[in-house]
């Protein structure tokens, strides 16, 4: 074990004006993992966040729905606990920006930087609207374009020609929120000095530590640092007018706020601050006040982010603490990742594409099913992560449900009815050789999750599952619990099949904590550490641990609603998510017209070459061969009902067609991954398929 860590670590703050999307709920849930693995393996984690409360948005929203923005926030925050609690996101401490911890330390972090040099006061010429009474951001003029004469465009940029510009450049500006047309107006803003020599200097040799940013990352915040004489990194306007919601600037006569993205990083050591002066961080065992731990060495400060908001805190961010001094800090880690999109598509409500993370748990669906689902996906790089519906059920199913969970749902019951649930000292010599395997994967697992390649590790864990179904084959409990004379023989593969779970559910707890934790109360261990502190003897009688996924569960997640029930609740299936049917009814060719099969409809099944490297009879059926099948880059398992006219041997080694992307379906035999392609009729005889000379196992059939 190492040095026990002292780990800070944060997220990104929401913005308190609506409730969670599915974006939030992801990085959530990727600095979830890390900090569950993390105390795993002993260290001292405070894990904290907030609602990023300020703003002229919240103001205006506040506004129009009768409210002040301090109702219009705590309305906001009163949903969080749902979100989080629903999807097992274990925050230490959850805070607001709009608290007075957040108000003392961002007014500490100016004064500091205003005595140092590095506040500027200079005029800035605006457009105010003169109905609204407030000068107006970017987001809220609109014109024409003075390229290329395009209307409706907003201050900053064309939609159209993609031409950057002053708001006032616009022509016929007006404001979005009245109407009317703004006035140029010039007010007094105060800067940071980004562009001072010490501030680059500084920001240059902090991006040259490669520890702190992934390379993608620290390259594109060069590019911003050395930008051209046009682009260079300019001063940081930091400073609002009235009427602003948001922390009054300290020691100067007029009212001018913070803007928003100067307090609300400042919220994660607001967020820190609250959580130690209420005496939580006490109670995880950590005895220096906040200023103590903030300032040590040994604090390692560590912010998941996504890649829309890398500017604010690879540049403004560290050189703000760098410049504030003691107690503050620069980060250790700024972990960054990518979108999350759906089918391929950015999320789209209206098209059918949007992830309610809400209506995914009303509907039921399994909070541990999208933790796994979005853990697979995940790795340490810059990498939008797509959510692809019929992906998700076929991980769960054939993976999550098929390769894992089985393991000791098939075996438990043995163990509790015949042997009182003990198990067996020692497994046989296969078994043994095994478990040593599965074992001897810790540390490179390990290793996996301190980096984030947490893709990387549900890969490697399938792959031991599959070593242990393998040796559950080859063993075959449920044949040795027939014959009372091999009792041992049965007792000692339970209990290793048993011990592979244990290995396997500790190398998945940080991904699935409420398994785990179901898992743990079966196996009578604990998952709270990542070394096995004391071995696996007893179980209690098996519970269920988790079901498969209805594709209909999909279906209703994606569902649009129609023109006449919007608002009514009830939805119907959107085009995107339609299957083909097929008749299975003698009758039906008689009963209908021919039809035609379009080029899409043949598009839609994929179809491969396959080797079958096994085969073997199907104990309980006398129709079904269970086939081992190698498609070049991976191995699927499928039921065949060609008993009848193939003896497994004559198989091993034959090129066959299947098709790939038929959905897993459960048998009481295990889970069939696809469906070879045979030729019948009327007479005697099932024909298997079989490809020209040539053909390899992956290719298409097109």
């Amino acid at each position: 074990m190492n040095a026990q860590r002292s780990l800070f670590v944060t997220t990104a703050l929401p913005y308190a004006n609506g409730p969670f999307h599915v974006g939030h709920i992801m990085e959530y849930i990727q600095a979830d993992i890390w900090v569950r693995f993390q105390r795993m393996q002993g260290h001292r984690v405070h894990f904290v966040c907030a609602d990023d409360a300020h703003g002229a948005p919240i103001m205006l929203k506040a506004h129009a729905e009768g409210l002040t923005p301090e109702a219009l926030v705590a309305n906001i925050a009163a949903g969080r606990k749902q979100y989080l609690d629903g999807f097992g996101i274990d925050f230490n401490h959850w805070h607001s920006t709009h608290s007075p911890e957040n108000t003392a330390l961002s007014q500490d972090i100016f004064r500091r930087l205003n005595a140092g040099g590095l506040i500027e006061r200079k005029p800035v010429e605006q457009f105010y609207d003169p109905v609204k009474g407030m000068f107006l951001a970017d987001r809220y003029i609109k014109g024409t374009c003075p390229k290329c004469h395009a209307k409706e465009q907003y201050g900053d940029a064309c939609e159209v020609c993609g031409a950057v510009y002053a708001p006032i450049e616009l022509i016929d500006p007006y404001s979005t929120l009245s109407g009317a047309a703004p006035i140029r107006k010039s007010s007094d803003h105060y800067f940071f000095r980004l562009s001072d020599p010490r501030c680059t200097a500084f920001l240059r040799s902090w991006l040259d530590k490669s520890e702190r940013l992934q390379p993608q990352v620290a390259n594109k915040a060069r590019e911003w640092l050395s930008g051209t004489d046009e682009q260079k990194l300019g001063d940081w306007d930091i400073s609002r007018d009235a009427p602003y919601f948001g922390i009054r600037i300290p020691d100067i006569a007029e009212e001018k706020y913070f803007y928003v993205w100067l307090d609300a990083p400042v919220g994660y050591l607001a967020s820190l601050k609250n959580y130690f002066d209420r005496g939580k961080a006490r109670a995880q065992g950590e005895t220096r006040s906040f200023e103590e731990f903030l300032s040590a060495p040994n604090t390692e400060q560590v912010h998941f982010i996504g890649k829309d908001i890398i500017y604010f805190h690879t540049l403004f961010w560290p050189a703000m603490l760098h410049f504030a001094g003691t107690p503050y800090k620069v980060p250790d880690h700024v972990y960054v990742h990518g979108f999350i999109t759906v089918s391929g598509e950015k999320m789209s409500k209206s098209r059918g594409t949007g992830i309610s993370p809400l209506r995914y748990l009303e509907l039921g669906l399994n909070p541990e099913w999208l933790r796994y689902y979005i853990a697979a996906k995940l790795n340490a790089n810059v990498e939008d992560v797509d959510f692809n519906p019929d992906d998700f059920v076929a991980r769960v199913n054939s993976d999550l449900v098929g390769k894992y969970v089985n393991i000791v749902s098939r075996v438990a019951g043995f163990l509790s009815k015949r042997f009182d649930g003990q198990l067996a000292p020692q497994g046989d010599a296969a078994g043994e050789a095994l478990l040593q395997t599965l074992r001897a994967a810790r540390e490179e697992l390990a290793s996996a999750y301190e980096a984030r390649e947490f893709g990387k590790v549900v890969r490697e864990v399938m792959r031991l599952a599959d070593l242990t179904n393998q040796y559950a084959d080859s063993a075959r409990p449920w044949d040795l619990a027939k014959d009372p004379a091999r009792a041992d023989e049965l007792h000692r593969a339970c209990s290793t099949l048993t011990r592979a779970f244990e290995v396997l559910t500790r190398y998945l707890a940080p991904i699935l904590p409420k398994l785990a934790a179901q898992a743990a109360d079966i196996l009578n261990v604990d998952f709270s550490r990542w070394e096995q502190a004391t071995p696996l003897t007893q179980i209690k009688p098996y519970s269920h641990l988790t079901t498969r996924v209805d594709p209909k569960q999909m279906d209703a997640l994606f569902a649009l609603p129609t023109a006449a029930d919007q608002g009514s609740g009830s939805a119907v299936k959107p085009k995107t998510k339609e299957t083909p049917t097929m008749s299975t009814s003698p009758t039906d060719d008689v009963a209908t017209a021919p039809t035609y099969a379009s080029i899409t409809d043949f598009q839609k099944l994929d179809l491969r070459i396959a080797r079958i490297t096994a085969a073997s009879t199907v104990d309980g059926s006398d129709k079904l061969l269970k086939l081992t099948l190698d498609l070049g880059n991976e191995t699927r398992t499928v039921f065949s009902g060609i008993q009848s006219a193939y003896q497994p041997e004559q198989l091993v080694g034959r090129l066959t067609v299947m098709i790939a992307n038929l959905a897993p379906r459960k048998m009481r035999f295990g889970i069939s991954e696809g469906m070879v392609l045979a030729a019948s009729d009327d007479g005697p005889g099932v024909f298997l398929l079989s490809p020209d000379t040539g053909a390899l196992p992956g290719m298409r059939v097109e």
